[in-house]
Formats: C-alpha cells, structure tokens, sequence
C-alpha cells in the first residue's frame, strides 16, 4: 500500500510538471496542487487507455505507456481546469 502511495506521488510529480510544461500560459499553481494534478491525470490516462486499449492493472502500474497516460491525462484535466476557471473569472467581471 505504501508502495503505490509512493509511485502515485511520484507520477503525480512527473506527469502534473510536464503538463505545466506542454501547456502553454501560466498557471497560479503550487506544488501540491500540480501534485494533484498529476494523479487526476492519471486516473484519466488510466481510463482512456482502458477505454481504448483494455489494458488493465494486471501488467502493473509503473511502465511507460502507463506515465505517457498520466501525463496526456494531466494535459487534459488542466485544460478542463483553465475552461472551469476562466468562466468562473469571466462571470465574477460581470
């Protein structure tokens, strides 16, 4: 259990920087919160590439195809993040 907690923070690092980093504008987010954004994306990676491949957590859960998930997933949860946001700031300006 420690173990997957530990690999969860650890993708969370990688896959939530590196969708900072392929995004372009600027994010006010801290190190927790890109953590976080990490580990949503990869629970979105995970789906799709369920979704879509029917992979499952039988060929485990730290392999490349698995991080490029998380990081894609990441991409995606930050967009939604910026639209969510961007209308909430839009309508306080009303």
């Amino acid at each position: 259990m420690i173990g997957f907690l530990v690999s969860m923070l650890i993708i969370g690092i990688i896959a939530g920087f590196l969708a900072r980093l392929l995004v372009p504008g600027r994010d006010p987010m801290g190190f927790w919160a890109t953590v976080l954004l990490g580990i949503i994306g990869s629970f979105i990676g995970g789906f799709l590439g369920y979704v879509l491949f029917g992979k499952d957590l039988d060929e485990g859960a730290l392999q490349p195809s698995g991080v490029v998930g998380s990081v894609i997933g990441a991409v995606i949860a930050l967009l939604i993040y910026r639209a969510i946001t961007s209308r909430r700031r839009s309508a306080l300006r009303r």
